[in-house]
């Protein structure tokens, strides 16, 4: 209802035409940090593992399907490329379903480790699916764009949020995260992946954070870190931020390892009132 429409005088924080201005900016990025904080205390969300990805990326199901409607040769093609790429989908998915099965036997009444995405197709719907499936609470992190952007049907319906502000959606990818799973992806993720860099390379993260870099196939053609070091404009030991790895059971192998080691400290355990281990400033 806007203002036009509302008895008068009306109370501020019904005014949808103030909240809407310019001059209600704050309270906009103010209650996208209040809500979340609050929907995630109620659902006693302690922790969680995020997986970025291309939204573009399909399932098998899908890509056999456009492979079976492709009706020239460079539909043909482009169903194959597409169809090669969905076992990123289906690895996702099993990743996140053997995750999620993991951390629902740990001790305590704490949701521990929770699969978190942005919400979206592709990379992010298969993660969220994997975790549906292993019968586990999981969030999405939605972002409202004109294209790409869309809720998938498999994140936990409480625990589906819509953000006008990227910071702000950010903040809550950090703030949460015990680690980081990427997948192949374009622009976004690799603006996701180098901003947690930094984060964890500056220390401005301090909390352990493990990075996955998942797919060498993808990733040694799309970019050469390694060259960043020779020129020096990084650190060699800068490149032990990341564990690259091809493999379902590396990559779980290597989660399970690392965030166990949390489990067993009581500094792992964070609130909303307390700044505990979350490693921001």
């Amino acid at each position: 209802m806007s203002s036009d429409d509302a008895p008068w005088p009306i109370k501020a924080y019904k005014n949808l035409d103030f909240i809407k201005s310019r001059d209600g900016r704050a309270l906009r990025i103010m209650s996208e940090f209040m809500e979340p904080e609050s929907r995630l205390s109620k659902f006693n969300i302690q922790d969680t593992i995020v997986f970025m990805g291309s939204a573009r990326i399909p399932s098998e199901e899908q890509a056999r399907q456009e492979m079976e409607l492709a009706s020239d040769e460079a539909a043909i093609d482009r169903a194959a490329e597409r169809l090669k790429l969905s076992r990123y989908y289906e690895e996702t998915r099993e990743l996140a379903f053997r995750v999620t099965d993991w951390s629902k036997h740990l001790k305590g009444d704490d949701r521990r480790f929770v699969v978190c995405t942005g919400g979206g197709p592709g990379i992010m719907e298969a993660a969220n699916r994997g975790a549906s499936e292993a019968k586990g609470v999981n969030l999405g992190f939605n972002i409202s764009l004109p294209m790409e952007q869309h809720e998938n049907p498999y994140i936990t319906r409480e625990l589906c949020f819509e953000f006008h502000y990227f910071f702000m959606r950010k903040f809550w990818f950090a703030y949460l995260a015990k680690a980081i799973v990427v997948m192949p992806g374009g622009f976004g993720t690799l603006e996701e992946l180098f901003e947690i860099l930094t984060l964890v390379q500056t220390k401005v993260i301090t909390k352990k954070m493990p990075i996955i870099l998942y797919g060498a196939d993808y990733w040694d053609k799309v970019f050469n870190l390694e060259a960043l070091a020779e020129f020096g404009t990084i650190d060699k030991i800068d490149l032990d931020l990341m564990y690259r790895t091809n493999s379902v059971d590396e990559a779980f192998e290597y989660l399970t390892s690392e965030l166990s080691e949390s489990v067993s400290y009581p500094g792992a355990r964070r609130s909303f009132t307390e700044n505990g281990n979350s490693g921001d400033s």
